[in-house]
């Protein structure tokens, strides 16, 4: 397969106004993607296609600029506003569209921004379609020029909101509500800002809200997923029993308990597993998938359980991909994507603490008490700055490093080490049984890949 040169693990993702982030390379995208969505469709009618967007500056920008690319393309648009990217998942999907794009850097800082897309189905698309989109976008004059009454048109319709609301409320079980609850629900100043909150607020809980008021440039800062903390000293403040952290696009979640103490991902998915089991939909031999950077002691539960443990690529739609090949209702990263198959298309931060809230009242435990009995490994988990990305094994002070240090761990730890697809990063994540082994082993080959590549 060709290297891809705008696509990342999770869309196209950049500088907001630097390429490729910019409006002539987004109303490129907004062209192929009706292309390829007219072609497949095999119908002489124009295709429909889903635009929402988080609450970044660059959000109008490129909006308004992939809503001209489809238009042009002969495509009909509606424009969501804000929503969350699980939303936009499903509108599409719910709204019988042809495609959905989501406008998004999620947990990155105002300045970034990034491009997310979905089919008919509401799954993010495979690596072989972004290199055909690709091809188109670097070439286009590969496109198809329309004129006249070929043209498209767009519409901007509200009554998306509601339709993702009602959905996400579905999904707890009809036995549960959330009475009594008190809940600190900080959105981040991001996608989720107005939904969040009223899906709780509306199952009965007492909600104190955070992070809702965005200005175009807060999104992230200081709260969120990426920022625990503020959320933190909210359960504290107001006694909740749970904090609920989102991303700017409201598709991961940060979990905190009611002595203010973040939930490990890990630990969030072990613990769905073990519900799913209890309720009947999962079953013994069923899959839970997780990936390179899942942590060991969470494939030792799982195993644990009678279930299996499978590891994809870094990313959700490469565990999305892996669960709809293999009929699985479970899997996500310790980042705090959680997918669940029976509900969902992709990573949902919403959706997610309400099945955590389910959890809680299917065994009538707070968190912390529930999360106990999965042991994890240490590990520890460090950034590399770069400034290109060959090969790891290319590079014989790296790859010496590396052998050096799966040697000294043995079969009783993992080292990895992968570049980001959004920034100019090496992961490098190392875990086993012995902590200062650990530390000592990621501060190693931190400092090779640093010297080597920065």
């Amino acid at each position: 397969m060709s290297e891809r040169k705008l696509f990342g693990t999770d869309g196209i993702r950049g500088k907001a106004n630097v390429y490729p982030m910019t409006g002539e390379i987004a109303m490129r995208l907004g062209r192929a993607v009706t292309q390829y969505f007219q072609k497949i469709s095999g119908k002489n009618k124009q295709p429909l296609i889903i635009v929402g967007k988080d609450t970044r500056l660059s959000c109008y920008m490129l909006e308004q600029a992939i809503c001209s690319g489809i238009c042009a393309q002969g495509g009909r648009v509606i424009l969501t506003g804000p929503l969350p990217t699980p939303g936009i998942a499903f509108v599409t999907k719910s709204m019988r569209a042809d495609a959905g794009i989501m406008i998004s850097a999620s947990h990155n800082n105002f300045d970034d921004n990034g491009i997310k897309l979905f089919d008919a189905d509401g799954f993010k698309l495979p690596d072989e379609v972004e290199l055909e989109l690709e091809d188109m976008i670097l070439n286009p004059e590969k496109m198809t020029v329309k004129t006249g009454g070929n043209l498209g048109r767009a519409d901007r319709l509200k009554e998306v909101f509601g339709r993702y609301l009602v959905h996400t409320k579905a999904a707890l079980e009809s036995k549960f509500n959330l009475e009594g609850m008190r809940l600190v629900v900080d959105c981040a100043n991001g996608a989720g800002y107005k939904v969040a909150p009223m899906i709780f607020k509306e199952l009965g809980a007492e909600v104190f809200p955070i992070g809702v008021h965005p200005n175009g440039q807060n999104i992230n800062n200081k709260c969120g997923s990426m920022h625990p903390e503020a959320a933190s000293e909210e359960v504290l403040k107001f006694r909740a029993d749970l904090g609920i952290c989102l991303d700017g696009d409201a598709d991961r979640i940060v979990i905190i308990d009611d002595e203010g103490e973040a939930v490990d991902g890990d630990q969030l998915i072990a613990l769905h597993a073990k519900t799913l089991l209890e309720h009947g939909k999962l079953k013994p031999g069923d899959t839970v998938v997780g990936t390179i950077m899942s942590n060991l002691g969470l494939e030792v539960y799982i195993k644990s359980l009678g279930l299996k443990f499978h590891r994809t690529k870094v990313g959700d739609r490469y565990i999305l991909e892996y669960m709809r090949k293999n009929g699985s209702l479970l899997g996500g990263e310790p980042s705090g994507h959680i997918i669940f198959g029976e509900h969902a298309t992709t990573g949902d931060g919403a959706l997610a603490a309400l099945k955590t809230i389910e959890c809680m009242k299917t065994y009538q435990k707070p968190l912390k008490e529930l999360v106990k009995e999965v042991a994890l490994f240490p590990q520890v988990l460090k950034n590399a700055v770069v400034k290109s990305k060959p090969k790891f094994e290319t590079v014989a002070s790296i790859k010496k490093a590396l052998e050096e240090a799966e040697k000294r761990m043995g079969d009783k730890g993992r080292v990895v080490l992968r570049y980001s697809g959004t920034e100019p990063l090496v992961r490098v994540m190392v875990e086993g049984e012995d902590e200062s082994l650990v530390n000592e082993i990621c501060d190693t080959l931190v400092a090779v890949v640093s010297k080597e590549l920065s």
